[in-house]
This record gives structure tokens, sequence and C-alpha cells, in this order.
């Protein structure tokens, strides 16, 4: 009996267009691995069994199913977007618990390609740190159950992470794909401004919609359909001129060695694929950390103007409170627009960055959402201070895997590219999976 639970979304859609297998089938096997593993995993706050099932039988009656580039493919949703029935909780209690009149429309193109949606994931309150936990539940890493899946687009990571779907939708603000992507072993790209749409909440441009996937080829398909562009055939991306950067772009904090040690293993296979690769740093401002902390804070006040106080949880208060005053600047986008001008040079040198994409593994897991503020910043700032950055310029930059941390959980590399750079990206990514590659998903008994 053939298993489509751990399988990547091309095999599984290939397979139902092929007529292998039923989009019933494939989505059954995965509601029950979710059964089976999320009470310990906690990827999901809402799993839509019985919608689900309804839904891959309308996939199968569809006209253009033969067509369809997800077909019968189970994919998670983060809990920021919206999916038509369900409500739209954002990781807090002070949210409506009210179902959505429509999809949004990054959830419509996934169910138009042929994806079912099997269940809403789990985020921190209003998205704002990096650790997944909160009144709603708490995401683990499925490779090191003691540690965060990583935040904001946690339980999605940690659902793919752990096989229970091939791929999921999260969405990126200050590093929210990259950090659990990187912690949980997946290849996930956040784009460039204005490629996906990206919806209400976008806190002032710098957040993007993006997949996580198992392996480069389904995030290059599930990109595709999210851009609405139809599929984009790999190539070789020719000689690139790689910078290799081991500096923290936040003063204070340093880049562990399993961390620095995977970005030099990148680098070398990058070099022996034929790429001019040397070491160079961005030349990153000192007030970098200043500018990152008010558009993160700015963000969160945005998100939480119509929502009861008393509901939230303190340290989204005390974010969101701190964030009032830089609303302003933050939208005038004058600072983000000095910080494209100071780095556009180091990228007319250089065609792609290459640097580790975290400081550090993740904090462990627990009720950070019942710890004060400033331990959260802190705790987040030392761990992913190489994420922020591409945010504030909107340029493309993804999380990939490679190597391993002492407790044998995936390590990452990130890769930055210039806008518009998207497929360069992911062929770059393409060849270092091909050359390094890596155990897709967790060991799950």
């Amino acid at each position: 009996m053939t298993t489509w639970a751990g399988r990547t979304a091309a095999e599984i859609s290939a397979a139902v267009r092929e007529k292998r297998v039923t989009p019933r089938e494939v989505v059954a096997e995965h509601l029950a691995r979710i059964e089976r593993f999320d009470g310990r995993v906690g990827a999901f706050r809402r799993v839509r069994a019985e919608a689900a099932l309804a839904e891959a039988d309308e996939v199968s009656a569809r006209g253009d199913f033969a067509e369809l580039p997800l077909a019968g493919v189970p994919v998670a949703v983060k809990d920021n977007l919206a999916v038509r029935g369900e409500s739209r909780r954002v990781g807090s209690a002070a949210t409506p618990d009210t179902p959505a009149a429509q999809d949004h429309v990054t959830v419509a193109r996934l169910r138009a390609a042929g994806a079912v949606v099997v269940g809403l994931t789990n985020v921190p309150e209003l998205c704002v740190f990096g650790t997944t936990d909160g009144v709603l539940g708490t995401s683990r890493n499925p490779w090191d159950p003691a540690r965060s899946a990583g935040g904001s687009s946690g339980g999605s990571a940690a659902a793919v992470a752990a096989g229970m779907v091939p791929i999921a939708l999260g969405n990126d603000g200050m590093g929210s794909l990259r950090i659990p992507a990187a912690n949980c072993g997946l290849v996930t790209l956040k784009p460039g401004r204005g490629v996906v749409p990206a919806g209400d909440s976008t806190w002032f441009g710098m957040s993007e919609n993006g997949p996580l996937a198992t392996t480069v080829e389904d995030a290059r398909l599930m990109l595709a359909v999210l851009a609405g562009t139809g599929p984009v055939p790999r190539s070789e991306p020719g000689t690139l001129r790689v910078a290799v950067s081991l500096r923290s772009p936040l003063a204070g904090v340093t880049i562990s060695r399993p961390y620095a040690a995977a970005a030099r293993e990148a680098a070398g296979v990058l070099m022996r694929a034929g790429h001019q690769v040397r070491r160079a740093d961005p030349p990153y401002p000192l007030s970098l950390a200043t500018t990152a902390l008010a558009h993160w804070t700015a963000g969160t006040a945005a998100d939480a103007r119509h929502l009861d106080p008393r509901l939230l949880t303190r340290r989204t208060r005390v974010h969101a409170r701190l964030g009032r005053p830089f609303m302003a600047a933050v939208r005038s986008g004058s600072s983000r627009e000095q910080l494209r001008r100071r780095l556009e040079p180091f990228f007319t040198e250089h065609d792609v960055l290459l640097t580790p994409a975290l400081a550090r593994r993740s904090p462990k897991a627990g009720p950070w959402h019942e710890r004060g503020w400033l331990s959260n910043v802190l705790a987040n700032t030392q761990y992913s201070p190489l994420t922020p950055a591409w945010n504030l310029t909107g340029w493309p930059a993804m999380a990939i895997p490679c190597g391993t941390l002492p407790s044998g959980a995936p390590c990452a590399v990130q890769l930055v590219g210039r806008p518009g750079t998207e497929s360069q990206l992911l062929d770059l990514a393409a060849q270092l999976e091909e050359r390094n590659p890596w155990r897709r998903t967790a060991p799950m008994n």
C-alpha cells in the first residue's frame, strides 16, 4: 500500500491527476496523521476534518481536474489569513470568533489550484513574536520537541516538518517564515514586495505571504500558485557572485558556531558548483536595531487598534503601546528607503548574499506569552537578528536547511537577492539541495 503522508506536493498532485489515488484518500491519510501526532506537536488551532474531506470530493469532480497544479494536495493555513467559513483568531482571545465570509486571495488561489485546506495553524498573539505559544496553543519543533517551532508561522512549519501536510501557507513580517523554517528544517521564500498579494495586515508593507515546504521544487510550485504566474521551470543560475557574511546585523548579537559552520558549508558547496564566492559584509547601519524595533512595534500597534486591550497578553499590550508613537514615521517609509539606498551598492557588486539563517537555536517551548515584554524581545533578538533587514528593504530572502545542530535538529542558511530575483534564489537553492541534501521530515513514532 502506498503511503502519501510524507510525500511531496509535486508527487501527490501528479499521482492524483494520473488517478493513481483520489484526493479523498490523500486527505484522509493526512488527517489521520494529524490526529496521531498533533497532540504532541501543537501545529493546529483548528482541524477541518469533515469540511476537508468534502472539499477533496469537490476537487475530484472538477472539470479542470487534469490541469490542477496542486490537485488533492492537503495544505495548512496560518491563522492570520481568512479561510471561508472559519474564524480568524490570530492567536488571541481578543479577536472575534466569527466565520470569515470569503477566503484571503492566497487561500483562494491555493483552492483554485486544487489544494484542500485541512486546518488553521497556531500563531503567537497577533503574530508578534518568534515563538509560537499563547492562549490558543503552543507549537513545538518536531525535530526537538523541547524547543519552540519558532514564529510566527510556527504552527505551519511544525505541520510540514511533522509530515502532517506537504506544504503550508505562512507569512513573514520580520522573519516569520524564515525563522520557523530554519528551526524545522524546511524551505521557504519570503517574496519581494508585490510578488504575492499581501492583504490587510501587512505591517506597513513589510509582511509577505509565502510557502513552507520540504523541497525547493514544492516551494517553487506553491510560490507560482500564490503569485498567479503559472509554473516557472527551474534553470541553471549561471555563475553568480555570492557574498558570504557571518556578521550579525545587530550590534552585540553574535552568531553561534553551528550556524556559522552551516554558512561556511553552504559557501563551499556553491564554490564547488562554480560560483564566485567571497566573504563580504553588507554595510548595515548602526541604527538598524532601532529602525527594526520601531517598525515591529508600530505594526503591532496598528493590528491592536480595534481590539480590547484587556483581552491581550501583557507582552502584546506593551509592544503595541510602545509602537503607537512610531506609526506616523513608519507609515512614511523614509527609514526603509534610506536603508535600501545604503544597501543597494552592495547588491551591484554581489548577486546573492549568503548568511546563517539564525544566530542560535530557538528558545525552549513554553509559556513565553506569560513572561514579560523585555524577556521576549531579548530572546527573539538574540536568536534571530538576521531576518528583519530584508523585510525593511522589501527584497526576497529564503531559508534552506544546511547541516545539523548538536541536538540533531536541522541547521539552516539564508539567501538574499535583489528585487525580482525569486527564481534565481530558488535555482541556487536547488543546487544546494542537490549537492547537500537534507532529510525532509522529522522522525515521528
